[in-house]
């Protein structure tokens, strides 16, 4: 009896430290690695009047630098003294098969909280805007 004990006792302890030592590796996923650039505006669609609380939506055009670039996401700067927005793209890191500049679309929202006249900015190319005006009434 002392004997099955013991070796029931060692094999709880050998399946223990067992179910411990294993890592779980398969639950990791590996990401893509991708680098983020900007890219430039070439148009800005959507109405030129709005109402204080109604969202208005634009479509922003842009060229990626090829057709692996995804759209990452809308983010603020500066030229100058003029402050605006740029969008950003997302690359894999490793190279794309189709090194052809791709038109890529994405909706930009602006919400009105107060009457005036607004110009929507985003980077057209380093030292510049392609602006959209926007009267809130």
């Amino acid at each position: 009896m002392r004997i099955f004990r013991l070796q029931s006792v060692l094999a709880v302890l050998f399946l223990a430290v067992s179910l411990v030592a294993c890592s779980s590796d398969d639950d990791k996923k590996e990401t893509p690695q991708t680098i983020s650039k900007a890219a430039d505006v070439t148009a800005i669609s959507g109405p030129s009047t709005g109402k204080v609380g109604v969202d208005i939506n634009f479509e922003i055009s842009f060229i990626a630098e090829n057709a692996c670039g995804q759209f990452d996401r809308i983010s603020d700067i500066s030229i100058g003294k003029e402050s605006g927005f740029q969008i950003e793209v997302k690359y894999p890191k490793e190279t794309c098969a189709n090194q052809t500049p791709t038109a890529l679309h994405t909706v930009y929202t602006f919400s009105p909280q107060s009457k005036g006249t607004f110009e929507i900015k985003f980077k057209k190319s380093e030292t510049e805007f392609l602006v959209k005006t926007l009267v809130i009434q």
